[in-house]
């Protein structure tokens, strides 16, 4: 049953692409750049990380907007992000963009050529638009691609929607100028990359880095932080709701942390049973993301755990980006 589903969801997506390949239905360029972060997969690959990343690196000399779809929020057509926003409006990662960096342009919208066709009608327009979760729409052609894809979950290994995970077949990674391996050991060795980009089947107009996650030291609520250490001899409760939340569960667990887990589906809507059930313990750790859909709602001690994207070869990363815009 799955894999005749799988052929005819592969047969669609090949239709399509075949048809933006050969220019019977054209993609749109704009006269400034525009740098797109996304994956092959259904779920998470690392792509909130890497777009903050992309802020912190760009934002210092550009003025920088992010434009995303803005999943699962309540609201329809373009929207900038201001003071009166929240997760229903824009959506739980633009919120956090917004939340977290006051000196760029947050949007949503579903069409992002009318989406960049507002931007760019700004009276204060943006210098450079980063697209995020955007490798399938290609109505937009942007400068740059950025293709995720999860260290331990390739998507060389992965099979078609619903017999795997993949939102379109393999071979179309080669759109991609950067593909990043994510969520890598820190101590990854050069045989177990080397294998990784054989597997990949890197182009030679590509270029393939490595990246992993560090979980910051710090907790934080909405007016102060606390060193996350002084929880180890605290039992709480970590609240979840992405699409892997395995990496967070083992490193706690791995660092003698004691706590019960509350595990919800990715970009899920906290019900009033949710948030009462939540406010029944005492301390609740959550991550980043949950947390902007989480800290209106929930009456008890809550914190969150950022994580921060670090980029192996970052000067030479930087270096492809920057130069290229």
């Amino acid at each position: 049953m799955f894999w005749k589903l799988s052929i005819q969801f592969s047969l669609v997506t090949s239709i399509r692409n075949f048809i933006y390949n050969i220019g019977v239905i054209k993609s749109r360029q704009f006269n400034l750049p525009i740098i797109s972060v996304g994956n092959l997969v259904l779920g998470g690959s690392g792509k909130t990380p890497t777009i903050e990343y992309l802020i912190r690196l760009l934002s210092k000399n550009y003025k920088i907007a992010v434009l995303s779809r803005g999943y699962g929020r309540k609201s329809k057509g373009f929207i900038i992000a201001d003071s009166n926003s929240d997760t229903n409006l824009i959506g739980d990662e633009p919120m956090q963009y917004y939340r977290k960096f006051k000196n760029i342009i947050v949007s949503v919208d579903s069409n992002r050529v009318r989406g960049v066709n507002k931007l760019i009608k700004l009276n204060s327009k943006p210098e450079i638009i980063l697209l995020d979760d955007a490798y399938q729409h290609r109505r937009v052609k942007p400068g740059m691609s950025i293709l995720l894809t999860k260290f331990n979950d390739l998507y060389s290994d992965d099979n078609i929607f619903p017999l795997g995970n993949l939102r379109e077949s393999k071979s179309n990674a080669n759109r991609a100028d950067i593909i990043i391996v994510t969520k890598c050991d820190k101590n990854i060795s050069k045989d177990q990359k080397r294998h990784i980009i054989q597997k990949l089947n890197i182009g030679d107009n590509q270029k393939i880095y490595f990246s992993s996650i560090k979980y910051s030291k710090m907790l934080y609520d909405k007016e102060s932080s606390k060193l996350l250490s002084e929880f180890k001899n605290i039992k709480f409760t970590l609240v979840t709701g992405i699409a892997n939340s395995s990496h967070m569960v083992n490193y706690l667990k791995d660092n003698g942390f004691n706590f019960n887990h509350l595990s919800f589906k990715d970009h899920h809507n906290y019900s009033d049973s949710d948030i009462s059930n939540i406010n029944n313990n005492e301390i609740v750790i959550t991550t980043e993301k949950d947390y902007v859909k989480l800290y209106s709602r929930v009456t008890t001690k809550l914190f969150y755990l950022p994580i921060e994207f670090l980029i192996h070869n970052e000067g030479e990363f930087n270096n492809q980006i920057l130069n290229s815009i």
